[in-house]
């Protein structure tokens, strides 16, 4: 056994040790850098977003703020991935060089852990499945919390998006839990705009001409209100006569608005159309009588 000297402490101590404290260091140093561009990147990207979005509300006068608090929460969601990314990847870079330097062979270590990584990939196929298909929901904007769409399997609004998995709460107020993986198709009613379309009935006895003028001036009112104004993206068109069917005549009601707020107008118009129906006599359509008749 060799003597314990101070000259071959110095030297064992200026060798390994010292080593693996630089190689430590430096992994924290990497990481916290890389921590810091990720970050400075994401603050950077909402700062650039909420200046475009910003001109083009002044541009439109149409506010976009359910639009920027999206972007926001899937920049930050991307910035906490990229970030986790990044601590992986130093660790495993550190981990790997500490065994180097204590004399640790590496090739068996390597050889152990790719075979070990394509038993984990065949056992867990279904769980990378669905974190790569996260990864590229997030990535593509496909949908996000406050969102109505529909996977195929339920439809519902999005109250959480995971990597693994997708919670939605359906009309009936159930939750459901969907696998990333398996959503094949994503239906998003709450993306970009949605569409107004209503159909009026009235009595086929009616003067369409008269009808129509009434319909217009109407929908015109709700164009009017400031309320509705906010979120119509076009006027409301009355775009004529869409049907006749026995003693029924249908008009259609057609216009572009904000996402999800296409039923409250849908609702807003038929309620003011019934009131104003009833207020200059028009007759609506023929009620069926038990016999097989109609009643006008």
């Amino acid at each position: 056994m060799p003597d314990l000297t101070w000259e071959s402490t110095l030297e064992w101590l200026l060798g390994a040790p010292l080593q693996i404290l630089v190689a430590v260091v430096v992994a924290f140093l990497a990481r916290g850098l890389a921590h810091r561009a990720i970050t400075k990147a994401v603050d950077a990207s909402i700062v650039r977003s909420e200046a475009s979005r910003a001109k083009r509300e002044r541009n439109s006068g149409i506010p976009a703020s359910a639009a920027k608090e999206r972007h926001r929460q899937r920049t930050l969601t991307m910035g906490s991935l990229l970030r986790s990314i990044a601590t992986f990847a130093i660790a495993v870079i550190t981990v790997l060089t500490v065994m180097s330097l204590l004399g640790i062979p590496l090739a068996p270590l390597l050889a152990s852990a790719g075979v070990g990584g394509v038993a984990l990939g065949f056992g867990a196929q279904a769980l990378v499945k669905d974190f790569l298909s996260g990864i590229f929901m997030i990535l593509e904007d496909q949908y996000g919390v406050g969102d109505l769409i529909d996977t195929g399997e339920a439809i519902g609004t999005v109250e959480e998006v995971t990597l693994r998995v997708t919670r939605l709460r359906d009309p009936d107020g159930v939750v459901w839990y969907v696998r990333n993986g398996e959503i094949i198709r994503i239906g998003n009613r709450s993306q970009g705009w949605s569409t107004v379309l209503v159909d009026i009935p009235f009595s086929y006895r009616e003067d369409i001409e008269r009808v129509l003028g009434i319909i217009r001036d109407t929908v015109g009112q709700i164009d009017d209100d400031p309320h509705w104004h906010e979120v119509l993206r076009e006027d409301l068109q009355v775009l004529g006569v869409e049907s006749i069917t026995g003693g029924t005549v249908t008009v259609r009601v057609l216009a572009r608005c904000a996402p999800d707020e296409n039923w409250g107008i849908q609702r807003e118009i038929r309620r003011r159309v019934k009131e104003t129906f009833d207020r200059e006599g028009i007759a609506g359509p023929p009620i069926p009588m038990s016999g097989g008749g109609h009643q006008i």
